[in-house]
């Protein structure tokens, strides 16, 4: 069976939504939320790259070069500690690659805080600067076209110094898929469409870009397509992706339905399918998550060997193996020590599991970038 087969087999088998003691008593309150701890029984521990301040020094200066953001939303961008989670998320590569895996972090969020803000052909023209800039490092960007163009070019003249063949190659496939997805994101909420709980994991798979920050792990790897295909790796790939997904949804409904951007969340569309109030949302999604976790053990536990390859090739994979169970604790870990999603609160929340709802305000359109 596929790894989308199985995806879908495993949906269509969840129990219906559960409403614990938590739930009850918050939902009475009306003012707080309770996060799940979804990352219990989660085996990896935090780690980080030793090159982690350098190299998020030099990528903000760099980032800096290019005048995106306005004087406040470039210390908002400072506070998300964006080099944190490349370093949280690459503690194995050298110095080289954890500078670019910075850069990468740092053009994600140029492109998501731009297209929050666009609909879906200004969004397309967007992805269009970036993929192009992808496909040709070296061409001289047209004249007035989107700064993002321009940012992406020099992240890849930079990263392809580096980078294995198989690396870029992977990479600029999933980065037209992740593109095209938030392009189609766009489209969602420029026509107000909530997803059913199935059809939006099929697009959020995409979405939250999992697939290039996850080609960022072979970066000077030699790992053959075969062997990335196989339907062991696929699947925890396509387990680890849902899982980021999962928690950065948890993590950030709060601080997108303040600004009224929180269409493309699985909290509101567990919220409108099951027509649940919102604890009962975070309790259910959090069920989820377990039964995810569970399951990713187990296929890692039947990681595959490969005897027709070197050892070397052996190695690769099973670090990549690794490299994604690393990521699953680094999205949760960033997401409460960055300042994105909590400010300054983000370690007292980890361990009390609780957010105050964040009152709705407005965000003109636009109001956070120069160009």
């Amino acid at each position: 069976m596929s790894s989308s087969s199985r995806m879908e087999a495993f949906f269509s088998s969840l129990v219906a939504p559960i409403t614990p003691k938590t739930s009850q008593n918050i939902n009475k309150r009306g003012q707080s939320i309770y996060i799940p701890d979804t990352m219990a029984h989660w085996p990896w521990p935090r780690s980080i790259n030793p090159n982690y301040e350098v190299c998020m020094a030099e990528s903000n200066v760099w980032l800096k070069t290019f005048d995106v953001f306005t004087p406040k939303a470039q210390a908002a961008f400072s506070r998300c500690e964006f080099g944190l989670l490349a370093s949280l998320g690459y503690p194995k590569l050298n110095k080289d690659g954890c500078r670019v895996a910075c850069d990468l972090m740092n053009l994600f969020f140029v492109f998501d805080e731009k297209s929050d803000l666009s609909g879906e052909h200004e969004t397309r023209y967007q992805a269009d600067c970036i993929m192009d800039a992808l496909r040709n490092p070296h061409k001289l960007r047209p004249e007035g076209e989107w700064i993002g163009g321009r940012v992406t070019q020099e992240f890849w003249q930079n990263a392809i110094k580096t980078a294995s063949e198989s690396c870029q190659r992977r990479f600029v496939a999933s980065f037209q898929r992740y593109t095209d997805a938030v392009v189609q994101q766009s489209l969602d909420r420029t026509h107000s469409h909530i997803r059913d709980i199935n059809s939006y994991f099929l697009l959020r798979r995409e979405t939250i870009g999992t697939l290039p920050s996850f080609a960022l792990i072979e970066l000077h790897y030699n790992i053959p397509d075969h062997v990335m295909k196989h339907p062991t790796i696929e699947y925890l790939t396509e387990l680890c992706t849902d899982m980021i997904s999962i928690g950065n949804d948890l993590y950030s409904y709060n601080t997108e339905q303040a600004r009224g951007d929180e269409g493309h969340n699985l909290v509101t569309v567990v919220m409108v399918e099951l027509d649940i109030p919102l604890q009962e949302a975070y309790d259910w999604i959090g069920h989820l998550h377990d039964d995810l976790v569970r399951d990713f053990l187990a296929e890692y536990t039947n990681f595959p060997s490969f005897p027709d390859e070197s050892e070397t090739v052996n190695r690769e994979i099973r670090e990549y193996a690794d490299g994604l169970g690393n990521w699953v604790r680094t999205n949760e870990r960033w997401s409460f020590e960055g300042g994105r999603y909590f400010g300054t609160d983000g370690l007292s929340i980890l361990k009390s599991r609780t957010v105050a709802l964040l009152p709705k305000k407005n965000i003109a359109a636009g109001s956070i970038f120069k160009a």
